[in-house]
């Protein structure tokens, strides 16, 4: 009934655009679990070709690829392209000697990689956002730990519980009102408010 639907307007899409459309979203969404090692060196044996001393001062050099892969696949989690892989490398080369924790040079990447952020998230230049209470940035601030392992919060359980649920509340509520919003923190502690509500939402 293809024509009918087509004469009344429909839009009729064929089973192989469907499932090819199905798959590209699976593997967005999963795109984090599925590069590994191996597909990582494919990509710097791939760039080597263009840009062999960028990728010769890096690996093994500054980092492994095994660290590089953690950052890709942190940028892969939350959306962001790594087809830039050029910007991606010289950044982590700028602050591969300052800090091995992955968590914090994709932090160092997110900030070099801003337009392209900003350009996929708020394409029509307008967004609507919630910004953190600057007493909140400070309490996390002042929590951040370091170990060997990394960094990581050291807030009481009940306070990361009550920002959890005021967070969800305003969420919920602009949700509500049909607005998605952006959530906007400053840079040094952004990487640990989404630690603490990474399992309640998807955010930027």
């Amino acid at each position: 009934k293809k024509e009918i639907a087509e004469m009344k307007g429909y839009t009729v899409v064929d089973a192989s655009s469907v499932l090819a459309t199905h798959l590209t979203e699976v593997v967005k969404q999963y795109a984090h679990e599925l590069l590994g090692r191996q597909e990582v060196k494919n990509l710097l044996d791939n760039l080597k070709e263009q840009y062999p001393a960028l990728v010769e001062d890096i690996v093994p050099k500054m980092l492994t690829i095994g660290e590089i892969q953690k950052v890709l696949s942190n940028l892969l989690r939350e959306n962001i392209p790594i087809r830039d892989l050029v910007t991606i490398l010289e950044t982590l080369g700028d602050y591969a000697a300052l800090t091995k924790d992955p968590d914090i040079l994709t932090e160092y990447v997110r900030q070099r990689l801003k337009r392209v952020i900003t350009e996929r998230f708020i394409p029509s230049k307008i967004a609507q956002v919630i910004t953190l209470d600057s007493q909140i940035e400070d309490m996390i601030l002042d929590s951040i730990r370091q170990n060997e392992h990394g960094s990581y919060i050291a807030l009481d359980p009940t306070i990361i519980q009550k920002i959890r649920n005021s967070f969800i509340r305003t969420v919920n509520d602009l949700h509500a009102k049909g607005i998605s919003p952006i959530i906007l923190t400053s840079p040094m502690i952004r990487i640990y408010f989404k630690k603490i509500i990474e399992d309640y939402i998807s955010f930027v």
